[in-house]
């Protein structure tokens, strides 16, 4: 029997003509309605005609996690008094509940995905509901582009609704409305009640959330704000962290409190997900759940929501070649969903968990998929869909060029894309298995090698990773699933069939591979390998290991990580690992392994053949030329040996390389050859052209002009060092022009003064510098000039020990003014040199006073 009572109350009836009609006008509309208010239950029921009114139509309503999924289509059923899987069914990977009486099946976007690419016109379905579109999952974003070149090219009579739980929906409505303009926005007004805001921030700093790390003191004060809530409200209360395990941990640390602790995530078991949901008048209850929590599912009873202000987001370090879930802080928008929990059913309470100053640097949205996350399965989509580029897919935002061009090389790397980028047959069948391409990849290259059954026990293994008390061996993990009873192997064990059946050829009976039985660590190590060869790994010793990409790999230490137990474990002693999962540390310059295999150098080369390279080696490095025959596993030298006869031509170019990279300073500089270089410096500042740059990056960049006989000689670095560089330099004077034979005009080595004496010329600095005695100056009128007279010269008037005295570049002023003070503090110092009271007519000498005289 139908619920109707139930059906009454929920909020989003008052929006139901409106949407109606925007469906019979424009066939797509968007829809905004607040969690709890039946936009994911009893819009579907309405769509199909099962609630009494309009006519039977078949309705796929799509969710972004199978915990919402199954919830979805439990309580769909529950409102029409039916069993799941008659009226109402679902589909998730690995089950299905639906027979052909079913006209509202939900599914996950992933497993959508798979229906639009065997068959893009959905035969059969009416409408399709994307519900929680406003998450921005990968997976949602790229249905939505399938249905809206199903709806233009194919099937324009196909029903489209994007579901929100929030009102920013002009993107949708844009995306939805296509060349028609922008789609209908229809908005049901949820029944929320007043909540009050209670910041409850920790008394001590805590370290930021990093990767999958957490400290675990926010999570002890996570655990103490629920306490005080319990103390402080009545009611439920639910609890928002960022993942399993940290949900493990605030479970344990809330053992002993008054009421029913419950668990909720996509791991959790069917009857704890139904007995959250299903509410009821037991106990009081304490939920920990996931942001699965924030709209998909409604668990009624609450009055108090506890947020850590912390989620858990797909991202990929291109840089390291790595993909991995990250803790990172909640939008606001996350928050405002998080704290409308509280509110469903009557006023509440949320204690959040930071400082109201944090709140303001907190970003507004979630950031979306597409421009953070790994696009590998997204680009093999997009190849299998006809449009490798992606670039006609409706798209509220474009991928990222980079990342979809390293999602590309990965993809023709395993086969699974041609040159042009579109989908092989094998890359077809990737597709089709519902895995990540790199674990499909695993799976059907392994399963001729050690039978499709244990391939597919492994990847199951891989594709969901297990839990932490598995360890960080892959091997020991693998027999902890298949003797465990917890609900991971029960799901572990589920997933295996399904890619056993997946991943066996016709006409096989997956036993065991092509070379007979293989031990445990052969076939984890060679699958892992395969799913990752460029995290194959070779020991560096003391627990470090060098990734084939060229990122750094350490061990983690017993108890120094989440999965404790890598300075016990086998792996450390391991010359070569398969890293199956690593994270990013903090401020780290390695990768931190989490789950891992023991395997050989012969394993690592056959699984990361692609990376394998066998070349002559003439390089610079190290400060000397190396030259060399190398075999390489991508970053991972190999072997090599020495050349015995490199080509002159790349001697040369190693060479050169090295003058570049380490500069001129490699030659011969003698002190004449520095004076060259300054004195050439100083015209080509004063005057230009034609006069030659001689800065280290104009040399270099010109090192042929004045290096090339010297250069096409040189074998090593001694050969550089032997080098004249004032000789070479003098080569890049303006000779052709006949301007080099002034050189000595413009730029005089040194000057000849009044005593006779000629001194040297200092052009190190921006204003050539001429340091002389002062009494060898009496007489000189002007200071001099060079450049042709347009640089004076500035004059350091030394005292008869050669200490400065004065500086001016004018010396009829100094002999005027300065002079007088200069000959007052030094004539007593020094007696025995003439110190004139007119320095103008005074004879210049080099000698003291006596000497003078003597002539």
């Amino acid at each position: 029997m139908i619920a109707r009572d139930a059906l009454a109350q929920l909020p989003v009836r008052t929006a139901l003509p409106a949407l109606r009609a925007a469906l019979e006008e424009d066939g797509a509309a968007v829809l905004c309605a607040p969690p709890g208010t039946g936009k994911t239950t009893l819009v579907p029921l309405e769509l199909a005609g099962l609630t009494g009114t309009g006519p039977r139509r078949r309705v796929l309503v799509a969710e972004p996690r199978r915990i919402a999924a199954r919830a979805a289509a439990r309580r769909m059923a529950w409102l029409l008094g039916e069993k799941v899987g008659d009226q109402v069914g679902f589909t998730v990977r690995g089950e299905r509940q639906a027979g052909p009486r079913t006209c509202v099946e939900v599914v996950t976007t992933g497993v959508l995905l798979q229906r639009l690419q065997r068959d893009p016109e959905l035969a059969g379905v009416d409408v399709v509901v994307l519900d929680e579109c406003h998450e921005r999952h990968l997976d949602a974003d790229t249905c939505a582009a399938f249905l809206l070149d199903v709806r233009e090219t194919l099937r324009p009579e196909l029903r489209l609704v994007a579901a929100s739980a929030t009102t920013d929906a002009e993107g949708w409505a844009r995306l939805l409305g296509g060349s028609q303009g922008a789609a209908p926005v229809v908005e049901a007004a949820g029944v929320s009640h007043p909540v009050e805001g209670v910041w409850a921030p920790p008394e001590r700093p805590v370290r930021p959330a990093h990767g999958m790390r957490v400290d675990p003191a926010l999570l002890t004060h996570v655990a103490g704000v629920v306490r005080r809530a319990l103390r402080e409200q009545s009611g439920d209360v639910l609890c928002f962290l960022p993942g399993v395990g940290e949900i493990g941990r605030v479970a344990g640390e809330l053992a002993g409190v008054d009421a029913e602790v419950l668990q909720v995530h996509g791991r959790a078991p069917a009857e704890v997900q139904d007995a959250v949901l299903a509410g009821g008048g037991g106990p009081r209850r304490v939920v920990l759940a996931t942001s699965v929590a924030e709209s998909s599912l409604t668990v009624p009873g609450v009055r108090v929501v506890v947020d850590s202000g912390l989620a858990r987001v797909p991202r990929m370090d291109h840089a390291r070649g790595l993909s991995a879930l990250a803790t990172v802080r909640a939008s606001r928008a996350a928050a405002r969903q998080r704290a409308g929990r509280a509110g469903r059913e009557a006023p509440g309470v949320v204690y959040r968990c930071w400082s109201q100053a944090e709140d303001g640097r907190l970003p507004a949205f979630p950031e979306p998929e597409i421009k953070v996350a790994d696009l590998t399965a997204f680009a093999l989509q997009a190849a299998c869909w006809g449009d490798p580029a992606a670039s006609g897919l409706a798209l509220l935002d474009a991928p990222p060029a980079g990342a979809l061009a390293a999602a590309r090389e990965v993809l023709t790397a395993i086969g699974a894309v041609d040159e042009d980028g579109r989908a092989t047959r094998r890359g077809a069948r990737m597709a089709r298995v519902g895995l990540h391409p790199r674990l499909a990849r695993a799976l059907l290259d392994g399963a001729p090698e050690v039978g499709v059954r244990r391939a597919a026990e492994v990847v199951a293994l891989l594709s969901e990773e297990p839990p932490r008390a598995y360890g960080d061996d892959l091997v020991e993990a693998w027999r902890s699933a298949r003797r465990g009873g917890d609900a991971y192997a029960a799901r572990w064990r589920q997933e295996a069939r399904r890619l056993a059946s997946a991943g066996a050829e016709p006409g096989t009976d997956g036993g065991a591979g092509a070379g007979g039985p293989a031990s445990d660590d052969a076939v984890a190590g060679l699958i892992a390998a395969l799913a990752f060869p460029e995290r194959v790994a070779r020991s560096r010793g003391a627990g470090s290991y060098l990734m084939a990409s060229g990122t750094g790999a350490e061990l983690a230490g017993a108890g120094a990580g989440p999965r404790a137990g890598g300075g016990g474990s086998r792996l450390r002693d391991a010359a070569w690992l398969a890293v199956a999962v690593a994270d990013r540390p903090v401020a780290a310059v390695s990768a931190r392994v989490q789950l891992a295999a023991v395997i050989d150098e012969g394993t690592a080369c056959a699984a990361a053949r692609a990376l394998y390279s066998s070349d002559e080696e003439v390089r610079w490095s190290d400060g000397d030329v190396v030259a060399r025959r190398v075999t390489r596993l991508g970053a991972i030298e190999l072997a090599s040996r020495p050349l015995t006869a490199p080509g002159a031509q790349r001697l040369r170019d190693a060479v050169e390389a090295g003058l570049r990279r380490e500069g001129p300073g490699l030659l011969r500089w003698s002190p004449a050859a520095v004076s060259l270089r300054q004195r050439m410096a100083f015209v080509h500042r004063a005057l230009g052209a034609p006069w030659p740059d001689v800065s280290d990056a104009a040399l270099l960049e010109r090192a042929e002009d004045w290096l090339g006989a010297e250069l096409g000689r040189a074998r090593r670095r001694a050969d550089l060092e032997r080098i004249d560089a004032g000789q070479a330099l003098a080569r890049l004077l303006p000779w052709a022009s006949g301007d080099a034979a002034r050189f000595e005009e413009l730029a005089p080595e040194r000057i000849e003064v009044p005593s006779g004496s000629r001194v040297r010329v200092d052009y190190g600095g921006e204003q050539p510098v001429l340091a002389v005695k002062l009494q060898e100056l009496f007489g000189w009128q002007e200071s001099p000039r060079v450049a042709g007279g347009r640089v004076p010269v500035l004059v350091h008037l030394l005292s008869p020990a050669g200490r400065p005295a004065a500086v001016t570049a004018d010396l009829a002023s100094f002999w005027k003014g300065g002079y007088r003070s200069v000959r007052a503090e030094l004539r007593g110092r020094y007696p025995k040199h003439p110190w004139p009271e007119d320095p103008t007519t005074a004879q210049p000498t080099r000698h003291t006073t006596a000497r003078l005289k003597r002539g």
